[in-house]
Formats: structure tokens, C-alpha cells, sequence
């Protein structure tokens, strides 16, 4: 249609190819697009002669749910800018969420040098402003006669256009009555678990598939997760237990040369969730002032925001036996160790051989690929076996394994550890620890938010050194509770709490934190070169 216009404001139909011929002295034409329409603008012409012919299009603009393009790569050497105040050479970026954007097409007329220079440019702006703000600005411009033709692509043939990018699918809800928007990536459906934050800036697989999280939603402070894919190199165990991943940025690529997969095919196949494009900064900050909270994410449209916060409010993590769920099922030998390209203390090896039974509570390769390295002969045992039946395997020493969830809801554990200490030379790890602590007599206690990343820095009180490690746990041991002849060797310098014990007449020690790290730093790692020692002296003196 023919159109001469007096700063009138054209509606686009999405559902037909439009044409729109304009007569103006100097009025900018206004179109407005809406929500969920892509416009492309095949032809400009000015005084019936073509000024853009569309070969190839630019997204030139993003909105809610549409796209605006404009086709040419350069012709006439057109120059292009994107305002988001509306003013003549104006500069910032349109709205991402407004539910209608406004496009002005100004061609600047004959004139001095200048304006004869301007004849062949084009000016297309974007804004979230209906009009220009400035009126001088507008009387300033003279427009010549010209063409725009829109095409609504497949919107004309009644089909509708989907958003080029992904968007919000996703809920997490807590159980304080917030709700956060997100978009899904990974399995769908909906899960409930407890919302922990990790600080690694690094290891983003090691953590997956740690059977320490079973039961909760990471979240990672990082901001940019999925740039080095995954491998199965760095698989901490067989499966993800985790019941799902809070990211503030997916990778759309990977870059690495291990890499075999991307994150998100990664988590398809083995059903976990993930959510993205949500506020990990204000979630964080939240998990600190008021603790762990369960939350719900869900995929699945047909739940209401009130089932979800029933859902969050009604499931606890508490006094659950996480540990079952995690263990194998029966023993088996390890014999794997460090690649040297990985191993940072290849120097320090014994020559001798001590056989270690090493209890599943959730156990981390790695832990099993230190203590191979360090020379031991590992059988792994079920958190369910016997006491009696370890000992009858005569082995140098007892390794109790990092675990997820509450100590006190697997008393069966306790009852076993309290059985082995005492006879061989015992090394707790996380959980073991805990454990440990009380099957010594002391007493463990939830803690507000937890230790979970790969840079805390904890006190050997022997020999007054910082180290910087690599922690995940919920739950610590309370000093005070500790009889006497227990040491207390660590201590986490953020909050004072317990993060190593030692009972010399007992032959045990353990530590709060992953020695062998996973992702994290090495700064620990002679501790297997310490439980070593511990038993080879014990060994000698028998």
C-alpha cells in the first residue's frame, strides 16, 4: 500500500507480507514489531531506486521473543546503528524484555558536503522509545521518497516463528517462598533437594559426579561453566549423584583437547537437571544470611508455583540415609594410580606394600589413586560391611571415605568404626571423619551453609602451616564434645571450625577436607604420605 505519513506510527501484521511505500519531507517512519514476529526487511529503495537489496540477512536487533533483521552485508556501504535513547547518533543496546521495540528508518537529504556525503546512508534505530525524544532532531532530517518492504517469512503461511534463542523453561523454587526463572538444559522434569553453593572456580565435572552431593542442587559461584566440556578422565565415580546444576552462564561452545562431550549432553544421559540465565549472585547471597534451603526445579508447566513451594517445604534432607544409596554393593580390588602427568609427589614412594581396606561411603577415585600411588593394595568394601570381616582380611590400615549427608543417620557406620579403632592404624576422609569423631564420643552438628569449594584455608596446628584446600561437606565435628587424648590438628580459618583430629594412642587421624583435591589444590597431599607412615610404623612395631 501507499502510505504518506506525518509521524503516524505503522503496526506491522505478522501475519501477511507487507509493503509500505513513503512521501515524507522529514518525518521518520515508525514500525512497531511485537512479542514472538520476525520482520525482514528484503528491499529499501529510495526515489524508486533500490537503496538495500537483500541478499543475506543481519540480526540487527533483539527483543522480547523477535527478531528484527535487515539484509546487505555493506552495500553502498550503509552504516548501521543500534540506540537505546531514541537521539540522533545515540548509543547503548536495545531492550531484551520489552513487548514492542520501534524501528526508524531516516535517509538524510542533499545539502552541504556533508549531507551529499549522507545521501547513500541509511540509519536504522532500534529503541524502546515509541518516538524520537528529540523534535530537533527529527526537523534536522529531510527524508526522500523510499520503499520498505516486510516480509514476515513463515508467519505469512500461518506458521508460527519460534525465538532464535532458548527461553526462560525453568523454575527453582525455595522453600522461603522465592521463585527464580531460568532456562533448562539437561534432563527435564522436577526434582527436590537441598541448594548448596561451590566456590571452585574449576572442576565443574569432578563435581557431578562426587557421590558427596547426592541429594542436592550445586551451585556454582563461577559464573562461565561448560567451556572445557567433559572426558571421562575426570569422572570422580561411575554416575552423577547430585540431584541437579545452578549455573549463571552456559557455554555455547567447548574448548579443550579432552574433551568429549558438552555439558549438556553430558547431563541428558544421565537425567540430571541443569538451570542457566538465573541469578547465581543473589541466590548465593541468600544461601548466607539464611542458611541451605531445599528448593524444586521443575520443567513442567502443568505444576503450580504453590505445589512446588509444598514440595520444598515438606522434603528434608536431614536424618536421610544418603550413604546407601552411594555405596557399592560388594568389595572389589583398586589398582589404578595417578598419571604422571597428574601426580605431584611421584618422588616420595615406598617400597613396600600395605594393604589397605578402604570403606565406601561415597569414595572418590582419586582417593583410591592417591593411596595407589603412595604404594597401597586397596579392597573397597560396602559402608555395610562387617567390622569382623575387615579384620579377618589383616590389613595394615582402614581408610573411612568422604560421604554424603548426615552422620548421625547411619549409626550401623558408627557401630563399625567404633569396632576397628583401636586394632589398625585408621584414616578418616570427610564423612570418615565425622564419623570418627563420633564413634570417639563426641558429637557432629549441621552447619549454615556449609564448606563446598576448592579454596579454604585451614591451620595445621602442629606445625603452625596455611593450607589451601579442597572441601564439600555440611556437617562438622564440635571440639568441645571430644574426650580427652583427642587432638584437634586443623583448623578452618574462616570459621574456626574443626578440619583435622588425632588420637596417637588409637592409631587414627583424619581430616575434614579432600586431601587428594578433584578439583582444587595440592597443598595436602602428603597426607597419604603421612597415613603411610603410620601404618609402616606400626608394622614394625608388631
Amino acid at each position: 500500500m501507499k502510505t504518506s505519513t506525518s509521524n503516524r506510527k505503522i503496526e506491522v501484521d505478522a501475519t501477511k507480507d507487507e509493503r509500505h511505500d513513503f512521501n515524507e519531507t522529514w518525518q521518520p517512519v515508525v514500525v512497531t514489531v511485537h512479542g514472538d514476529e520476525r520482520h525482514d526487511f528484503k528491499e529499501i529503495k529510495q526515489n524508486n531506486k533500490p537503496l538495500i537489496e537483500a541478499t543475506q540477512l543481519v540480526i540487527l536487533g533483539f527483543f522480547w521473543g523477535g527478531v528484527v533483521s535487515i539484509g546487505n552485508f555493506g552495500i553502498l556501504s550503509s552504516r548501521i546503528m543500534v540506540a537505546g535513547n531514541g537521539e540522533e547518533g545515540g548509543r547503548g543496546n536495545p531492550s531484551l524484555y520489552s513487548p514492542s521495540i520501534s524501528v526508524f528508518s531516516c535517509i538524510k537529504g542533499k545539502g552541504d558536503n556533508t549531507r551529499r556525503m549522507a545521501t547513500n546512508a541509511m540509519y536504522l534505530y532500534v529503541t524502546n522509545r515509541p518516538l524520537l525524544s528529540r523534535p530537533d532532531a527529527i526537523k534536522s532530517l529531510q527524508v526522500r521518497s523510499f520503499t520498505v518492504r516486510c516480509s514476515t517469512g513463515s508467519a505469512s503461511m500461518g506458521v508460527a516463528v519460534p525465538a532464535p534463542w532458548k527461553l526462560a523453561d525453568a523454575r527453582l523454587v525455595l522453600e522461603d517462598g522465592s521463585i527464580w526463572r531460568a532456562k533448562s538444559f539437561g534432563a527435564t522434569g522436577t526434582q527436590v533437594g537441598e541448594v548448596v553453593f561451590n566456590t571452585s572456580l574449576t572442576g565443574y565435572q569432578e563435581i557431578l559426579t562426587d557421590p558427596s552431593y547426592a541429594g542436592q542442587f550445586v551451585l556454582m559461584t563461577n559464573p562461565h561453566i561448560g567451556n572445557t566440556g567433559v572426558n571421562i578422565d575426570d569422572e570422580e565415580s561411575i554416575q552423577c549423584f547430585l540431584a541437579g546444576l545452578i549455573i549463571r552462564s552456559l557455554s555455547i561452545s567447548t574448548s579443550n583437547y579432552r574433551c568429549t562431550e558438552s555439558l549438556s549432553d553430558y547431563l541428558s544421559k544421565r537425567n540430571i537437571m541443569g538451570i542457566y540465565d538465573v541469578d547465581t549472585r543473589a541466590i548465593t547471597r541468600r544461601l548466607r544470611e539464611d542458611g541451605s534451603l531445599i528448593g524444586v526445579l521443575s520443567t513442567e508447566e502443568s505444576k503450580t508455583d504453590e505445589q512446588l513451594l509444598e514440595m520444598s517445604r515438606t522434603w528434608d534432607i536431614v536424618g536421610v540415609d544418603l550413604i546407601s544409596s552411594v555405596s557399592c554393593k560388594k568389595p572389589y580390588e583398586w589398582v589404578e594410580k595417578t598419571g604422571l602427568e597428574w601426580d605431584f609427589n611421584s618422588n616420595r614412594r615406598h617400597e613396600e606394600t600395605f594393604h589397605v581396606v578402604a570403606y565406601d561411603f561415597g569414595i572418590k577415585h582419586n582417593i583410591l589413586r592417591r593411596l595407589a600411588s603412595f604404594g597401597c593394595k586397596i579392597t573397597v568394601v560396602p559402608s555395610t560391611w562387617p567390622a569382623a570381616e575387615t579384620l579377618k582380611m589383616k590389613p595394615d590400615g582402614v581408610l573411612f571415605s568422604n560421604g554424603p549427608g548426615d552422620p548421625s543417620a547411619v549409626p550401623y557406620a558408627v557401630e563399625t568404626v567404633k569396632d576397628i579403632i583401636g586394632k589398625v592404624p585408621i584414616f578418616g576422609i570427610c564423612m570418615g571423619h565425622q564419623l570418627l569423631g563420633q564413634a570417639l564420643g563426641g558429637k557432629t552438628y549441621k552447619m549454615k551453609f556449609g564448606h563446598h569449594g576448592g579454596n579454604h584455608p585451614v591451620r595445621n596446628l602442629r606445625n603452625g602451616s596455611v593450607e589451601i584446600s579442597a572441601q564439600n561437606h555440611n556437617y562438622a565435628v564440635d571440639p568441645e564434645s571430644l574426650p580427652s587424648g583427642v587432638e584437634v590438628t586443623h583448623v578452618n580459618l574462616n570459621d574456626g571450625s574443626c578440619a583435622g583430629l588425632a588420637f596417637p594412642q588409637q592409631k587414627l587421624m583424619s581430616l575434614q577436607y579432600h586431601p587428594e583435591a578433584s578439583p582444587g589444590p595440592h597443598d595436602s597431599d602428603l597426607v597419604f604420605d603421612h597415613f603411610v607412615e603410620l601404618m609402616r610404623r606400626e608394622k614394625q612395631s608388631s
